[in-house]
């Protein structure tokens, strides 16, 4: 009896050693580990140490090109582009992170419960998240944005709502398999209770899986936080966010002043490469 009841403990003790060593080895998820941590820094500090004040409008010299004086150049409104990409890191790493943990907690609670319980419970839970699924989510965020207005909580909602389905379907697909194991039958035989069973015996080992979908969905998040922006429904003015910065500079590019646009665009896809670096790193560190 002790055995069965402590096989999934030791599964977990030994699962987890093995990902980090894994991680720790894997080149990928450092480097990506590396540029989001890099920003995470410009997010939390990069208000003291930036040069001039991001918010702050200069006619004078607008759209100045890059030079010792303003690294990135300055737009229209000859607001320095370099301090505005490092603050603006921070909206973003923030509405982004919190729709991924609100979809994960959503999708985690409902891939638990259709994966442990099948039969009627999964039949209808599925078809509903399934029909949701189909439902592009740029509309659904597009609905829910102009319905209950532009905000940020809007924004982390939505997102988080569109990708909860994907990772309730990842996490079933993980129970599946775990629901069938002696350590669950034994819990079952100590009549333990489903919620016992399901967060406490079967998601300490589904764990993984999550969090590598997790750290996809992220990727996700940050890229749509930025397309809401650059469509004017997301983070407002005036945040120097940088899907906003890109909307509200890139009519720019045709008379020549590239600068006012390439470097949050940089900024974003470094991001999200970041991010997906660390995804692929917690995928090769499962499959070792």
């Amino acid at each position: 009896m002790s055995a069965i009841e402590t096989t999934p403990a030791i599964r977990d003790r030994t699962g987890i050693a093995k990902i980090l060593a894994a991680l720790l080895r894997s080149k990928t998820f450092l480097a990506g580990a590396v540029i989001v941590l890099f920003w995470v820094f410009c997010a939390l500090f990069g208000g003291y140490f930036v040069p001039y004040d991001p918010l702050a409008d200069d006619i004078i010299n607008g759209l100045m090109p890059p030079d010792s004086a303003h690294w990135f150049g300055t737009d229209q409104l000859g607001r320095d582009i370099f301090s505005r990409v490092i603050v603006g890191s921070r909206d973003i790493l923030t509405v982004a992170p919190l729709a991924t943990i609100a979809a994960t907690i959503v999708g985690t609670a409902l891939g638990l419960l259709t994966g442990y319980f099948r039969g009627i419970v999964d039949d209808v839970v599925s078809r509903v998240l399934e029909a949701f699924m189909a439902i592009p989510s740029v509309i659904i965020a597009l609905l829910a944005i102009v319905a209950l207005g532009t905000s940020k909580w809007t924004v982390v909602g939505v997102i988080g709502l569109s990708f909860a389905p994907i990772i309730a379907r990842t996490v079933r697909s993980a129970v599946l398999s775990e629901r069938e194991l002696d350590y669950v039958a034994a819990a079952k035989l100590r009549r333990e209770s489903a919620l016992h069973i399901m967060f406490v015996e079967i998601l300490p080992n589904v764990l993984p899986p999550i969090l590598v979908e997790t750290t996809v969905r992220l990727g996700y998040a940050i890229f749509a936080v930025a397309t809401l922006s650059f469509m004017g429904f997301g983070i407002q003015p005036p945040s120097p966010d940088w899907g906003l910065s890109v909307s509200t500079n890139y009519g720019m590019i045709a008379g020549g002043f590239w600068w006012t646009v390439l470097f949050d665009s940089l900024a974003i896809a470094s991001l999200v490469i970041g991010v997906n670096m660390i995804a692929d790193g917690f995928q090769g560190a499962l499959d070792d």
